[in-house]
C-alpha cells in the first residue's frame, strides 16, 4: 500500500541520489577499512534511514511493507554494508518491539532505534539451532524480578556494534516445543552479556557479525517482550515473515546493480572489432538477468501489498525469499561471466566484491532448502 505517491517518490529520489553520490563512491573505502565511516553513518541518521519501518508515533517513517521494499531495492544497489548498517533497525532489530512490545517497551526503545541513536540486532541462531530454531538452548530462568540468561548465539548481524539485543531464550525447560520460548530485550553493558570478535567472512566487508554470550546475565522482568512468557517464537515468526519480504527486496537491489554494471561493460568492451553487447550469447545472459529481476520485483511487490492488506503471506514470503536470493546468485554469476577476467579481479571491477557479498543471501533468514520445504508443505496443505 502506497499512502502518498508524491512523498514516496521524493524518498526514493533521495535514496537514489545518496546511493549514487555517497555510497557507491565510498564502497572501496568501506571494503578496505571494514567499516562504514562515522560521518556516513551520521548522514544516514540525518536522512532518517534507520527509522523507515518504525511507526511515525515513535519518530520513524512508518513505511508500509510496499513502501519499505521499494526503498530497500534502491538502497541495496550500493554495497551490502550500507543496507546492513540500517537493516536491523528497519527490520529484525525493531520489528519484535513493533509487533509485540508493551507500550512501555515501545516508548523506551523505538524512538532511539528510529533515529539510529542505538543499533538493534536479533539474536536467534545458535550453534545447535539454525534452520531448526526451536532447538535453541539459551535458557532464561525467572529469579524474582529478573530473568537469568545463559547460552550462546551465533551469526548475529550487527552484534559487535549493537546497543539493544532482541534475544530468544527458553523459559520453560520442560517444554521443548516453540511454546517454551520467550523474547527478551537486553541492553549492551548488562553484566553477563559479552560479544565476540567480528568474524572474518567471505564477503560483506563493513557489516560486522559475531557471536553473543550470556553468562548469568540478569535481565529485568519488564524486558520480557510483550510481558508474557511463551510467545517469543510466535513473535520471531512474525518478524521473519515480514523480514523475508524485506530481504527479498534487498536481494533484488544488488541484482539490478550488477545487471546495470554488466550492461555498461558490455557496451564498452570490444572483441573482434565489436562491442560484446552485439553478440547474441552475451545478449542472452542480459535477457535472462532482466527477466529474472522483473519477475522478482513483481513477486515482491504483490506479496508486500497482500501483507499490507492483512492477508496471510507466510507461503508468499517464503517464495519471495527463495526466488529472489537464488535469482541474485544467478545474476551475479552471469555478471562475472560477462566481465570475464575483469569480473574476477578486484582491482578492475566491483563485480568481484558483489559476487562474494550476495552469496550469503541463500543462507540467512532461512536457507533455500528450508524455504523449499516450507513452500512444499504449505502447498500440500492448501493446494495450488
Amino acid at each position: 500500500m502506497i499512502r502518498n505517491e508524491a512523498r514516496l517518490e521524493q524518498l526514493l529520489d533521495q535514496v537514489r541520489d545518496w546511493v549514487r553520490e555517497v555510497a557507491i563512491p565510498n564502497e572501496s573505502r568501506v571494503e578496505s577499512e571494514n567499516e562504514i565511516p562515522a560521518e556516513i553513518v551520521a548522514d544516514m541518521r540525518t536522512r532518517g534511514f534507520f527509522g523507515w519501518s518504525i511507526p511515525e508515533e515513535y519518530g520513524g517513517a512508518g513505511l508500509t511493507t510496499e513502501e519499505l521494499v521499494m526503498a530497500a531495492m534502491e538502497l541495496s544497489q550500493a554495497s551490502t554494508a550500507f543496507r546492513a548498517r540500517v537493516g536491523s533497525n528497519t527490520g529484525v532489530g525493531s520489528e519484535g518491539l513493533v509487533v509485540d512490545g508493551t507500550p512501555e517497551q515501545k516508548a523506551r526503545y523505538l524512538p532511539l532505534l528510529a533515529t539510529g541513536d542505538i543499533t538493534g540486532c536479533f539474536a536467534l541462531t545458535e550453534p545447535e539451532a539454525g534452520s531448526d530454531a526451536t532447538s535453541l538452548r539459551t535458557s532464561a530462568t525467572r529469579d524474582g524480578a529478573e530473568y537469568v540468561l545463559n547460552g550462546t548465539k551465533r551469526f548475529i548481524t550487527n552484534a559487535p556494534i549493537a546497543e539493544l539485543f532482541t534475544v530468544l531464550a527458553r523459559t520453560d525447560p520442560n517444554d521443548s516445543s516453540s511454546r517454551g520460548i520467550s523474547g527478551f530485550l537486553v541492553e549492551r553493558g548488562t553484566p553477563g552479556l559479552t560479544v565476540g570478535k567480528p568474524y572474518r567472512m567471505m564477503g560483506q566487508a563493513g557489516s560486522p557479525v559475531s557471536e553473543v554470550y550470556f553468562e548469568d546475565c540478569r535481565v529485568p522482568a519488564e524486558n520480557l517482550i510483550g510481558g508474557q512468557e511463551g510467545i517469543g517464537f510466535r513473535t520471531a515468526m512474525k518478524v521473519l515473515n515480514k523480514q523475508r519480504i524485506h530481504l527479498s527486496a534487498l536481494c533484488t537491489g544488488p541484482a539490478i546493480r550488477m545487471l546495470n554494471e554488466a550492461v555498461e561493460f558490455s557496451r564498452r568492451r570490444r572483441q573482434f572489432g565489436r562491442p560484446i553487447s552485439e553478440y547474441q550469447l552475451v545478449q542472452a545472459m542480459i535477457a535472462d538477468c532482466q527477466a529474472e529481476v522483473h519477475a522478482a520485483r513483481a513477486l515482491i511487490l504483490e506479496t508486500a501489498r497482500k501483507r499490507d492488506a492483512d492477508l496471510d503471506t507466510r507461503m508468499e514470503a517464503s517464495i519471495c525469499k527463495y526466488f529472489a536470493s537464488e535469482m541474485c546468485g544467478r545474476v551475479a554469476d552471469r555478471a562475472v561471466q560477462i566481465f570475464g577476467g575483469e569480473g574476477y579481479v578486484a582491482d578492475y571491477a566491483c563485480i568481484e566484491r558483489l559476487y562474494r557479498d550476495v552469496r550469503v543471501f541463500r543462507l540467512y533468514e532461512g536457507t533455500s532448502e528450508i524455504h523449499q520445504v516450507n513452500i512444499a508443505r504449505m502447498t500440500l496443505q492448501r493446494g495450488a
